[in-house]
């Protein structure tokens, strides 16, 4: 499985940026072709010490490297990357890898 890993920043308006992001970009986001799973976190982004320095965390999972590098020239992607200058922080951060499981 391979993944896309989405940081999200403190936004200076967490109330405009949840409404953009839940009505607008997930679901730019699920049309995304070859997404198998995408999951949020549900209240706040902690660190060990305490608070963390993100408000949101999305994982957007592909069966594999190349299905997740097929979906990214995608239509829909395009879109989904095209509005985070609609709402997302500069210091958005994003990630991507293929997973190793060593359980």
């Amino acid at each position: 499985m391979a993944q896309i890993l989405v940081l999200y920043p403190h936004p200076t308006d967490p109330e405009a940026f949840d409404k953009h992001y839940f009505g607008v970009h997930a679901d730019l986001t699920r049309k995304i072709p070859g997404l198998r799973s995408f999951v949020v976190n549900q209240g706040a982004v902690s660190t060990p010490q305490g608070e963390g320095p993100y408000h949101l965390v999305a994982q957007l999972n592909f069966d594999s490297i190349e299905a997740l590098h097929q979906a990214l020239e995608s239509p829909e992607s395009q879109a989904a990357v095209a509005d985070l200058a609609n709402f997302a922080p500069e210091d958005t951060q994003v990630f991507i890898f293929d997973n190793h499981d060593v359980m």
